[in-house]
């Protein structure tokens, strides 16, 4: 899928830009060689195929937001698509971008992980799918190969409310000082962004809610399975506080 000629990693794919443009303004990216994506009609797309919802990389989070299927099957990738920035950046952004930026502050990567939705990668040595869960070994670091392109999402249908909540300095157009995305029912599911150097699957604090413990008790293993760091958007101290509340009320709205 993805062919380059030059050294190897030295080619970026890029779509929206909404954050590589950033980067370079900066002066932060190192890479001086970029691969268009933008005109690939294959990567776009909202679908069901063998029971599971489909999404394309190249799907803007416009699209998202208007999908049927996603508010029917997905409604908290819906919500969260509705969060960020505004509607140029809804416009222009796009689910694979968001997922390859590796951002631990990315809005749609704690729903994703929270789905255990797939991401599915190409090459011209085939087709890959990876566990969202398993994607990411470190700060904006991945699996992925610099052969491979990110080309969609699966996620199998979901039991339980689905919730979506992001603490910003603003209500709309900030970045996340703390993002959740969780699943209710009997085995709930939960996922938080901003809270470490990736997107966190809480899965200790996720069993201390299945076995019915209180919010105290979920909140204390919460706080031990982050590890909220200090940026420009917020403090270490802060995170740990805020972090907390969004998981009380997912206990009071969804289970």
């Amino acid at each position: 899928m993805l062919r380059d000629e030059g050294p190897p990693g030295t080619l970026t794919p890029l779509a929206g830009c909404t954050d590589l443009y950033v980067s370079l303004n900066f002066g932060t990216l190192a890479e001086t060689r970029f691969l268009n994506l933008w005109g690939l009609d294959a990567l776009r797309g909202i679908a069901m195929e063998d029971g599971l919802l489909t999404i394309g990389a190249l799907t803007t989070y416009t699209d998202v937001i208007r999908s049927k299927l996603v508010r029917k099957w997905l409604p908290m990738l819906a919500a969260a698509a509705r969060e960020i920035g505004g509607m140029q950046i809804q416009n222009r952004g796009t689910i694979g971008g968001n997922v390859a930026n590796a951002s631990p502050a990315g809005d749609t990567l704690p729903v994703l992980a929270a789905a255990d939705a797939i991401v599915v990668l190409q090459s011209t040595g085939g087709t890959r799918r990876v566990p969202f869960n398993e994607f990411y070994t470190g700060y904006r670091k991945s699996v992925r190969r610099a052969d491979e392109l990110i080309v969609a999402f699966e996620i199998a249908k979901l039991d339980g409310d689905q919730w979506f909540r992001k603490v910003g300095t603003r209500a709309a157009q900030a970045i996340s000082k703390v993002v959740v995305a969780g699943v209710g029912g009997d085995q709930p599911r939960l996922a938080f962004g901003s809270v470490a150097p990736t997107v966190v699957r809480v899965r200790r604090t996720e069993g201390v809610l299945a076995r019915g413990a209180s919010i105290e008790e979920a909140q204390r293993t919460l706080l031990d399975e982050i590890a909220p760091i200090d940026d420009i958007r917020s403090t270490a101290e802060y995170r740990r506080r805020v972090v907390t509340n969004p998981l009380a009320r997912f206990v009071r709205e969804t289970l």
